[in-house]
């Protein structure tokens, strides 16, 4: 039989109980303990999911130390120093997206899962979708032939419409449009998935890009109580892949009409794939073989596939990290900081041209010389050039 992995959620903030749901779902996992920065907080969401103890500080919970492995649902800015906090007591960490705020910090924590044989896993949740990994397996066979060109988006509204409350009267909505409040927009909050969606489905990785962000007018001064209103509404990366193929990968709170999509088309040089998954559900479609030549589409019938969840324990037991790994989620936001970067955001401004002004009649000392010899030159070599072709002028 095998032992019983321990499990303390730290953080117990929106993500909290979905990793208590996904981790309950895992046969020989056991909650034991929950941890905020608030005791109360952390006692009542205890109670509320039956887990035995509950904590006021990381520090108190490594002490006690009765555990085996965490999931790490703190918010993003402090990710990097809870996990290398509790790798350096030799937890095994799945830690929620994106791994860090920068590159440097996600690879400093990939480093030290690896240096000390932990597992480190990064909570991709889309990786949970079946059709995700069914589109990998149909790329991988070459059923597509040569990848030549992809298009993504990740689309949200809650910018126009309230299906999920009205953004701005709710602190969780408020925050992701404040870097004064650790948000880097839509493209740290999102952007990582969609780029993961892309780079798993097709095993391409970026290797040169240009990013445009923009932050839209939201309110008077741009401001709501304590939070200013800087942070990237949409983002639109043009990204060139290893083997030549190009690609538009973008995203925005401002798609109406769309509450949350993921929507990813591969086109290669045998076939193409289409692949949409949102609250509704999820269609992957193939358009193969004799297809190509009509343009007719098929849908793809995909079987469940195990959960980041249920990946990270099997991890634990066998001792070796599953995808996405730490790794993984630090080469990810190696793309999405090169997105911030002055360089990629170069741009050549298009501006109207001037009309031009009316032209005048020359006076006398400004008539053109005109070079009679130089004239005749020119027809003379046009004649000939025509003579020899034997075509009309």
């Amino acid at each position: 039989m095998q032992p019983v992995i321990r499990l303390l959620i730290l953080g117990t903030g929106n993500m909290a109980a979905s990793h208590v749901a996904g981790f309950r779902s895992v046969p020989g996992c056991r909650l034991v303990a929950g941890v905020d920065t608030s005791l109360r907080r952390a006692r009542g969401f205890c109670r509320e999911h039956g887990i035995p103890r509950a904590f006021g500080s990381l520090d108190d919970a490594i002490a006690w130390g009765q555990f085996d492995a965490v999931a790490n649902v703190t918010p993003d800015g402090v990710h990097h120093p809870t996990t290398m906090k509790l790798l350096a007591s030799g937890k095994h960490v799945l830690c929620e997206k994106p791994l860090a705020d920068s590159y440097p910090l996600a690879r400093e924590m990939a480093d030290a899962a690896e240096a000390r044989g932990l597992v480190g896993m990064v909570n991709l949740s889309y990786r949970n979708v079946a059709a995700l990994q069914e589109a990998r397996a149909f790329v991988a066979r070459g059923s597509l032939g040569q990848i030549r060109h992809v298009e993504a988006s990740y689309r949200q509204s809650w910018l126009v419409a309230n299906t999920w409350g009205d953004w701005r009267n709710e602190e969780r909505w408020l925050w992701r449009l404040s870097t004064q409040h650790g948000s880097r927009g839509v493209l740290g909050d999102v952007g990582i998935h969609i780029l993961d969606f892309v780079t798993w489905a097709t095993d391409l990785e970026p290797v040169s890009l240009q990013a445009r962000l923009h932050t839209f007018g939201k309110a008077e001064g741009d401001r709501i109580g304590a939070y200013p209103l800087d942070a990237n509404d949409s983002a639109v990366m043009s990204v060139a892949f290893a083997n030549g193929a190009l690609g538009i990968i973008h995203t925005s709170r401002f798609m109406t009409g769309y509450t949350n999509t993921l929507r990813l088309q591969v086109f290669g040089t045998a076939g193409a794939l289409e692949l949409e998954h949102n609250l509704a559900g999820t269609r992957l479609m193939v358009c193969d073989g004799d297809r190509v030549h009509d343009q007719s589409w098929r849908e793809i019938r995909c079987n469940p596939v195990p959960t980041n969840f249920a990946r990270f324990i099997e991890a634990i037991r066998t001792g070796r990290t599953l995808e996405p790994g730490f790794r993984r989620g630090a080469e990810l936001q190696r793309v999405l900081d090169a997105c911030f970067e002055p360089t990629a955001q170069r741009e050549m401004r298009l501006v109207a041209a001037p009309p031009e002004p009316a032209a005048a009649m020359p006076s006398d000392a400004e008539a053109p010389i005109l070079v009679p010899e130089l004239g005749r030159a020119v027809d003379q070599e046009l004649e000939e050039r025509v003579r020899a072709s034997g075509q009309p002028a």
